[in-house]
């Protein structure tokens, strides 16, 4: 933000806007008529895995590093703030909970929301059939329309309409019971699905119930709501009513209807508690807090929170004016700005809950708190605030240093990328100042909300990730793993261990010295330590049981590796150990037990040449630093067998992962992607880019750090190797452009990056200056000063980066575009209220999006010319998502 500079950027002209109409000529014949370019590019899987050496800690500084090791370690610990680290968090924890920012159940991914979520969209065709995940990339791929698609259980249910019985009146609730001293008890209880979500089926239903048992009758003296699920009270509102309505400004009638529900809930004036036994986030959050006390319970699976914001929204059904008279203004704005999740004891400290008790105990005192309300022998207590936070809470002056601090930190941490945590500040703000409109107000902003392009890519993210834990080759297809061995206890080796521990798994990690091992084992515990907040003595206590050091050493390794039925090898690049290392494995393991490969540079098919068993050897590409990284990619060779597939992506859904199939060619699809992008920063150097300017450019296009930042954190070496790696692959002129060779003399200087001290910049502590001595080399490299603005530098970087994944996608290395994108963001850290490279297509407009590489191309070279699939997307102004 030096000197304005960023104010006084025009749009970059690849903003997403409403593609216009082309007329020219010349721009429609540059896109090509579409060809059958599925036809020319018939490839087998042959299966290489490049740029993720596995490696112990005195090896980081190598040039043949892992780019992934070091280049995802930077983008885990820099992401884009507090926000954005929790909106990554989130998308995480929405796949694992089975909906996220309470919007339900979809993705967001790699951690494990192991209960079923049958209620989750699937990808679905162009006719709208149901489709499960490919178990390889095919031929084709499909538009995806998340609205449209269903899963078995819910096409069930629309076949066979709900009919009442005097068993079960209502299909969303169990009948409502009452106990002798008048409590009503209503139990949430969503058919066909392991969780409980707010649909607007569901809310048309709770008002006829009100109606019918509970507000004509008198003898209703207090209500209690409870789930009929195990560890589940509501995970969120349901995500398919949002998005089946096309005008988003008919949601805030929607929402008016529950509005007023609560508000009439509330008229019968008699006590509302409910009973929190599992995720209570989002809308059943919101529901809660229309309750007059709260009994949760103590079990790790319960998670308050509103993180509606990581879909780009806010709370709709009153969380924007009914949180903070509980927990306090900044807390509140804590929660709804992060949708971080709150744990029970801090619940009840910050005045969330009312009570916490035993999980088998939720039911028996929720019902009694209802008979002590109702009675007048029990009264909510309310936290008294401190002086202080009076003072800033509760008066004029404190509440403007409150607002200036938080605009501060979202103007900081969102870049003006995220429009939702502005809109829930408005929300609060007016709520403070206009209490007669609050909550029309919130809903309006929700609808606004909705409508954007961001809460729109947010939301595909959320469904990515939730289609990525689905695999169609059967349920009983993988094996079960019990046991997992890890060959290497290196920082790779070493972190695929510990995830796989904390999931339950056995562990053994096995390395060829005792010393090795035992550095393996304390980086590991060392992560723990610093996880003890989070966790519980006896959780880590169980995750120590299930691990188990082993070495060369100790003959008796061989014994333990007789009942193993997954081996991870994460050795060094070396072809002839690792197929020595696999034939070895063979002979001691039981025939069903699976080898999977972490190489970073070897063809899985030139390992498993010659094995006993070819048909069990995969690729399992890791992302480094493990325990952070989300993404695993999952790489067969021709001869890998649907058990071994379904295996690996079963087992890295389990250690938290999201997990996607990709083809074996040189960099797999991540960095394969990242090659293009690295050419083209050498190029903007030639031409004459500023590094600071370069590095802000790519910050405000959304990326978690700037290219030259991100040089130097993975290092200058690891940089120039992988670059000049892949300008040997595969990629011909896409590689070209650039010279890879500019970062030579910086490693003949020793300027290897942050790790040195010295790189494009020079660390001292926390602070980063580019200095004479780098300047002066720079002014040697620099070719031409072409006057380069911002516009101009995300334009030629984001180009490449995108016409790759778009050129993986037609060349069948992944799938179908949602793969892409949850690659990318997952993997890079794209924007991601960009969606990923195909929906910022969508967004920009395919043909808007072609006829600006035709253009850089014929400025800059064929290095810019884009891939047929997008010319074919552009003549037949195509979307890749419906």
């Amino acid at each position: 933000h030096n000197n304005g500079i960023i104010e006084q950027e025009q749009p970059s002209s690849l903003t997403p806007t409403t593609p216009q109409p082309t007329t020219s000529v010349d721009s429609i014949s540059r896109r090509n008529p579409p060809v059958n370019y599925r036809q020319q590019r018939r490839r087998q899987f042959i299966c290489a895995q490049y740029f993720d050496k596995t490696t112990s800690q005195n090896q980081l500084t190598q040039p043949n590093h892992s780019i992934n090791q070091s280049i995802h370690r930077s983008i885990a610990t820099t992401m884009l703030g507090r926000i954005a680290k929790h909106h990554h968090r989130m998308l995480r924890g929405a796949a694992r909970h089975g909906n996220q920012g309470g919007i339900v159940s979809r993705q967001f991914s790699g951690s494990n929301y192991a209960r079923g979520i049958s209620h989750l969209a699937t990808p679905a065709n162009q006719n709208g059939d149901a489709e499960k995940r490919p178990s390889f990339p095919t031929a084709t791929y499909r538009s995806h329309s998340s609205a449209a698609a269903m899963a078995p259980s819910q096409i069930a249910a629309a076949a066979t309409p709900f009919q009442p019985t005097p068993e079960r009146k209502y299909e969303f609730f169990q009948n409502v019971e009452m106990t002798a001293d008048g409590v009503a008890i209503i139990r949430f209880d969503c058919p066909g699905k392991a969780v409980n979500t707010i649909s607007f089926a569901l809310a048309d239903e709770a008002r006829k119930l009100w109606a019918a048992d509970i507000h004509p009758n008198a003898d209703v003296k207090a209500v209690v709501f409870l789930s009929a699920k195990r560890d589940m009270f509501i995970a969120g509102a349901d995500i398919f009513d949002l998005q089946a309505i096309e005008n988003k400004q008919d949601l805030v009638g929607l929402i008016e209807d529950n509005m007023t529900f609560f508000q009439h809930m509330k008229s019968k004036k008699i006590p509302l508690v409910c009973g929190i036994d599992g995720p209570a986030l989002g809308g059943g959050l919101e529901w809660a807090l229309w309750c007059d006390y709260r009994v949760c319970s103590d079990s790790k699976k319960v998670k308050l929170g509103l993180p509606e914001v990581k879909l780009g929204l806010l709370p709709g059904f009153g969380g924007t004016q009914n949180l903070h008279p509980l927990v306090g203004l900044q807390n509140a704005m804590d929660m709804m700005l992060t949708g971080k999740d709150i744990r029970p004891d801090k619940a009840r400290k910050m005045g969330l809950v009312d009570i916490v008790v035993a999980s088998q105990s939720v039911e028996q005192v929720a019902i009694q708190s209802a008979t002590d309300l109702a009675s007048g022998k029990l009264k909510p207590k309310r936290k008294p605030k401190s002086w202080l936070n009076w003072a800033l809470e509760d008066t004029s002056i404190g509440r403007k240093v409150i607002w200036n601090q938080v605009e501060k930190m979202v103007a900081k941490n969102t870049h003006g990328n995220y429009p939702a945590p502005n809109a829930i500040i408005q929300c609060v703000q007016h709520g403070l100042s206009s209490s007669s409109t609050k909550y029309e107000n919130e809903r309006s902003q929700f609808a606004k909300l909705a409508a954007t392009p961001e809460s729109e890519a947010l939301i595909g993210i959320f469904d990515g990730m939730n289609q990525m834990k689905k695999h169609d080759f059967g349920k009983d297809t993988a094996i079960k793993v019990n046991t997992v061995a890890v060959m290497g206890a290196g920082l790779m080796g070493s972190g695929i261990a510990q995830v796989s521990a904390e999931k339950g798994f056995s562990v053994l990690l096995k390395d060829r010295n005792d010393e090795s091992v035992a550095r393996g084992l304390s980086h590991i515990s060392d992560n723990w330590d610093k996880k003890m907040r989070r966790m519980t003595k006896h959780e880590r206590n169980i995750n120590d049981s299930n691990l188990v050091g082993l070495s060369d050493q100790n003959p008796s390794w061989r014994k333990h590796f007789q009942n193993t039925d997954l081996v991870i090898e994460a050795v060094f690049e070396d072809l002839s150990l690792k197929k020595e290392l696999l034939a070895h494995v063979e002979s001691i393991t039981p025939d069903h037990c699976i080898f999977a490969t972490n190489t970073s540079a070897i063809p899985i098919s030139d390992i498993a040449a010659g094995a006993k068993r070819p048909e069990n050897v995969i690729g399992m590409h890791y992302f480094s630093p493990v325990p952070k990284m989300p993404l695993l990619e999952i790489i067969p060779h021709d001869g890998s067998s649907d058990v071994a597939k379904a295996t690996a992506l079963e087992v890295g859904t389990k250690q938290g992962k999201t997990s996607i199939l990709v083809k074996d060619v040189p960099g797999f699809y991540v960095n394969r992607c990242l090659g293009p992008f690295l050419v083209e920063v050498s190029a903007l150097i030639k031409d004459g880019a500023d590094l600071e300017t370069l590095d802000r450019a790519m910050v405000k296009f959304g990326m978690p750090v700037g290219p030259i930042t991100l040089a130097d954190e993975v290092g200058i070496d690891v940089t120039s190797h992988v670059a000049t790696f892949l300008s040997n692959a595969d990629l011909g002129v896409r590689m070209s452009g650039g010279d890879v060779g500019v970062m030579g003399k910086m490693i003949e200087k020793g300027w290897l990056g942050k790790k040195s001290g010295q790189g494009f910049y020079t660390y001292k502590g926390k602070k980063k200056t580019i200095n004479s001595e780098v300047k002066s080399y720079i002014g040697e490299v620099k070719e031409r000063d072409l006057n380069l603005g911002m516009n101009d530098m995300q334009d030629r970087l984001v180009t490449r980066l995108v016409n790759e994944a778009a050129k993986c996608l037609e060349d069948e290395i992944i799938a179908d575009p949602t793969v892409g994108d949850i690659g990318m963001v997952f993997g890079t850290g794209f924007a991601p209220f960009r969606g990923g490279p195909f929906r910022h297509i969508d967004q920009v407009g395919a043909g808007k999006f072609v006829d600006k590489m035709n253009m850089l191309s014929d400025q800059y070279g064929p290095q810019f010319e884009p891939c047929q699939l997008l010319k074919d997307h552009a003549a037949g102004d195509k979307k890749f998502f419906q």
